[in-house]
């Protein structure tokens, strides 16, 4: 597997676990920024993993559990619109990943970040531009990052129907927009 062999490329005798970090929220005009951060043995495989933006909503939604089951650790930091409108999305996003990776019970040798920005960490860190698309580790927190904001939306959406989340999550759809200018 491809995505795998990227991450194991970076074993050596001192990186012996990786976390790849990832987020979800950096684009809609709503909802908070989520960050995940999951750390796998060296052998585990899961094979639909991808980008979560290549996979289908059921078909993430169906790999959460899983990569959760199979991770060694796993955690998710969530940074909610107020921060955002405080500190900035980008500040806010790299708050999220470091809350993601700070919620690991394992510290891991080695931390690849989607993008190109990365956070203060003890541990070291290398950004993977695309990331997503090529780490197995950090397409598994894109995975859990995505889901767990779209549930968070959903049961926005429940409060605020209006808005239409339970379908657009936040993003500037055109509806959205309506929504947004109507409401």
């Amino acid at each position: 597997m491809e995505l795998k062999n990227f991450d194991n490329k970076y074993l050596t005798n001192d990186i012996k676990l990786i976390s790849g970090v990832d987020e979800a929220g950096r684009g809609p005009l709503a909802g908070p920024v989520v960050a995940a951060a999951v750390i796998f043995d060296k052998h585990t495989i899961i094979p639909r993993i991808n980008d979560s933006k290549k996979l289908t909503e059921k078909v993430r939604e169906e790999l959460f559990d899983e990569i959760i089951e199979k991770s060694i650790s796993y955690g998710i930091g969530i940074v909610d619109q107020i921060e955002i409108d405080r500190i900035n999305i980008l500040q806010a996003t790299l708050k999220a990943m470091k809350l993601a990776v700070d919620q690991l019970n394992i510290i891991p040798d080695l931390i690849l970040i989607d993008g190109n920005k990365s956070f203060p960490q003890q541990t070291a860190t290398k950004t993977i531009v695309k990331g997503d698309a090529k780490s197995f580790s950090i397409a598994a927190a894109s995975i859990l990052a995505k889901v767990t904001r779209d549930r968070i939306m959903v049961a926005e959406g429940e409060k605020h129907p209006e808005y239409l989340w339970h379908k657009n999550k936040g993003y500037g759809t055109k509806e959205q927009i309506q929504a947004i200018k109507k409401h």
